[in-house]
């Protein structure tokens, strides 16, 4: 039924449950899992002087940190029989990402966490999930 599953993380306790449940539903339908971490980009400003971080420093360590998520990714697929591609992309905003990866890749399901925000933090910071949810064609399993 499934052939791509693309399982986003950002490294948060609650992706775990999302990536188990997508390594095992790629093996279940023998499909191929692909993984993405989505980097913000450095936050210039017009006062480049003053940064706190230099930006090549700050693309450094958004790099490290999104390699370490997809890998562990990798590995928790690995250590159950499957292979996994890898993708690190940079973007202001993650679900925008993960929507561009999704039809770029041809992904056929997205299996996403959710972190369960309510109320005012809901309506503040948003949600990624729902936001992936409104604009995607593909289904979406939303794990907590």
């Amino acid at each position: 039924m499934f052939q791509r599953i693309l399982v986003p993380t950002d490294g948060s306790d609650i992706t775990t449950n999302a990536v188990n449940m997508a390594i095992q539903l790629a093996k279940v339908h023998g499909a191929e899992l692909l993984t993405l971490s989505v980097m913000e980009p450095f936050p210039y400003s017009a006062v480049s002087e003053i940064q706190p971080v230099p930006p090549q420093e700050f693309i450094d360590a958004q790099q490290r940190v999104a390699t370490q998520r997809v890998e562990a990714v990798h590995a928790a697929a690995a250590a159950q029989g499957l292979a996994c591609r890898m993708h690190t992309v940079e973007a202001l905003h993650a679900w925008e990402a993960i929507v561009d990866h999704a039809k770029a890749e041809h992904a056929d399901l997205i299996v996403m966490a959710s972190h369960g925000r309510t109320g005012l933090a809901s309506l503040l910071l948003g949600s990624e999930a729902q936001k992936v949810i409104t604009h995607v064609e593909l289904p979406v399993l939303i794990v907590k």
